[in-house]
C-alpha cells in the first residue's frame, strides 16, 4: 500500500499557484530584462511602464489598475505578498471554487487602484491648484508657499523666476513621481474575506506569541492602516488607502453575495 503524500506545490490551489507564478515571472523580467536590453542601448523600466501611475500623469495607462498588482518594488515585498496569499488564498479557493476567487481578487486589486488614486487626488488637489494659478499668472511666486512639499523632489533656488513653460513642466514631472506597485490591495481583501469566511480561526503573528482570532486580526490590522493612512508620516511610502481599499471592495462584494444567497 502507497503512503501517498501531496508535495508543496501540489497542496497550493490551482488560481493562486497560477497569480504567484505570474507575479514571480513579472519580477523576474523587471529585474533581468533592463539589464539585458539595456546593453543594446534600450532604456526599459518596467516598474514605470507597468506600475500605477497618478491619473492626471502623461505616464498614465488605463491597463496599469490591472498590470501594477503583478509589479514588486524588491524581492521581500514580493515574497510577503505571495506568502500571503499562499496562506489565505487557497483556503478561500477552495471554499469558493477557482471563478469566484479569481474574481474576488481581481476585483480587490483594481478597486485598491481606484481607492489609491481618488487619494491621490485629494492629496495633489491643493498643490496642483497652486501649478495652475501660477500657471496662469506666469510665476512661480505662489509656488514659494509649497517648498514643503515640492522640496523633497526638486532643487528649485528661486520659484519666483520660474517661467510659464518651466512651470508646466514641473508640473508634468510632480504628477508622473507617484506609482503603486504590488499585490498588496488584493491582499488585503483577502485578509478580510479570510476573517469573514473563519472568524473564529487562531492565527500566530510573528513576535506575538498568543494566538488572535481571525476577525479581530482583520479589525486590528484594519484599524493600523488607517492610521498609518491618516498620520502619513515622513518617509512612509505605503499606500496605506489602497489596503483598505482593497477591504473596501471585498467587503462591499462579499454583503454582495450574501444578499444574493450565492455562498
Amino acid at each position: 500500500m502507497n503512503d501517498y503524500r501531496p508535495s508543496f506545490l501540489n497542496s497550493i490551489s490551482p488560481v493562486v499557484k497560477n497569480i504567484i507564478a505570474i507575479n514571480l515571472i513579472f519580477w523576474l523580467a523587471a529585474t533581468l530584462l533592463p539589464n539585458i536590453v539595456g546593453r543594446i542601448g534600450i532604456d526599459l523600466d518596467l516598474d514605470q511602464q507597468l506600475g500605477m501611475h497618478y491619473w492626471g500623469s502623461e505616464k498614465f495607462k488605463l491597463f496599469q489598475f490591472f498590470s501594477y498588482m503583478f509589479m514588486h518594488g524588491n524581492f521581500q515585498h514580493l515574497f510577503f505578498n505571495m506568502f500571503s496569499l499562499y496562506m489565505f488564498g487557497s483556503m478561500l479557493e477552495n471554499l469558493w471554487g477557482p471563478k469566484r476567487f479569481l474574481l474576488y481578487y481581481m476585483v480587490t486589486g483594481i478597486g485598491a487602484g481606484v481607492i489609491q488614486q481618488l487619494f491621490w487626488t485629494i492629496e495633489f488637489n491643493e498643490t496642483l491648484s497652486a501649478f495652475n494659478t501660477a500657471i496662469a499668472t506666469n510665476s512661480g511666486q505662489l509656488l514659494e508657499d509649497y517648498q514643503s512639499v515640492l522640496g523633497g523632489y526638486f532643487r528649485v533656488n528661486d520659484y519666483s523666476l520660474l517661467t510659464r513653460p518651466e512651470i508646466i513642466q514641473l508640473k508634468k514631472l510632480f504628477m508622473s513621481l507617484p506609482v503603486t506597485v504590488g499585490a498588496s490591495g488584493a491582499i488585503f481583501g483577502l485578509l478580510l474575506a479570510f476573517g469573514w469566511s473563519f472568524p473564529e480561526t487562531s492565527l500566530y503573528i510573528m513576535f506575538i506569541p498568543i494566538p488572535i482570532k481571525a476577525k479581530i486580526f482583520v479589525f486590528i490590522y484594519g484599524a493600523v492602516e488607517l492610521f498609518f493612512g491618516v498620520a502619513r508620516f515622513s518617509g512612509d511610502n505605503i499606500a496605506h488607502f489602497a489596503h483598505l481599499g482593497g477591504m473596501l471592495f471585498g467587503i462591499v462584494l462579499l454583503l454582495y453575495w450574501k444578499k444574493r444567497n450565492l455562498f
